[in-house]
């Protein structure tokens, strides 16, 4: 290919570490890549909860604007913060293989190593809406705190103590990319508390008439990754649910012991009913497995919660 690609992301050091490990690995197949850093609402608005900020895309709008405009040619996002709904004239061109999906728990104090283990009124921080409202269904009885800013921040604010917070949970796979693993004091069951549809997963996102970019991009596919996601991300999807929904998925591998089932999960956002899911992937139309888990949601009241 002549002419390097520009890929667009955001400017945070985990996106800027995601970006520079798709730089890496396209160039081992021979495809340069020039990398063109965007801000966007997410990034400038870091004083308030996401769920209090209107609208969808805070992490990826203005990323998606320069991509429709031709200013960039890829863009790479974390599918955690990617619209079900994509804008006309863009696609999902790969998703490559996915890191931990699951939800890691930071604590200030050496020794607890579950939810569970917390002191009775403990300060637990997140700013997600699924989280909060998973722990406030495990623990009633802890404080939740918002808790914004880069992965390192947060894990500052906990080991300092800072708003007297005791712990907080966070993605695995940000605190892996960025050599924090040290900090994590366990890995939560994802089926105590479920991770976000698409976590711990890229994807990389392209102009629908793109030919050219797309089967440069192609080499980093990951088939069953991208099965997994494609699952996820439809139950989200058919609920209606945006990024900052209380919808939580997770597909277990026979390695897990959980065959390849998706999981999924409503939970109220006070936690005082939570609904879970689940059913057998098709590999030859994962998007079916989010349709029917959502379809079992809401015979059991998962549109009256989401409405709340």
């Amino acid at each position: 290919m002549s002419g390097a690609l520009k890929l667009g992301t955001r400017g945070s050091r985990l996106a800027l570490w995601q970006a520079q490990w798709v730089q890496a690995a396209l160039a081992r197949h021979g495809v340069q890549i020039e990398l063109v850093v965007i801000k966007t609402r997410g990034d400038a608005e870091v004083d308030r909860p996401l769920h209090e900020l209107e609208g969808k895309g805070f992490f990826t709008k203005e990323v998606e604007d320069a991509l429709l405009a031709g200013h960039i040619d890829a863009a790479v996002h974390s599918l955690k913060d990617l619209p079900t709904r994509l804008p006309d004239g863009l696609a999902l061109a790969a998703v490559p293989a996915r890191a931990d999906p699951t939800e890691a728990l930071v604590t200030r104090e050496a020794g607890v190593a579950s939810i569970a283990g917390l002191p009775d009124g403990a300060k637990i921080g997140t700013s997600s809406l699924r989280r909060v409202a998973q722990v406030r269904y495990l623990r009633p009885d802890l404080e939740i705190v918002a808790l914004r800013g880069n992965v390192p921040t947060r894990v500052q604010k906990v080991t300092e103590g800072r708003d007297g917070l005791a712990a907080a949970l966070l993605a695995a796979a940000g605190l892996e990319r960025l050599e924090l693993t040290g900090r994590i004091a366990a890995r939560v069951d994802p089926l105590v508390v479920m991770p976000a549809p698409g976590q711990g997963a890229l994807g990389l996102e392209v102009r629908s008439d793109d030919r050219r970019t797309r089967v440069a991009l192609a080499p980093l596919e990951d088939g069953e990754s991208a099965r997994h996601v494609a699952a996820e991300r439809s139950l989200l999807a058919t609920l209606e649910g945006g990024c900052q929904a209380p919808v939580a998925a997770y597909v277990g591998t026979r390695d897990s012991g959980l065959g390849t089932r998706l999981f999924g999960r409503v939970t109220a956002l006070d936690g005082s009913v939570q609904i879970t899911a689940s059913v057998e992937i098709d590999a030859g139309d994962p998007s079916a497995a989010g349709v029917a888990v959502a379809g079992l949601l809401q015979g059991q009241g998962a549109s009256r919660l989401l409405a709340r």
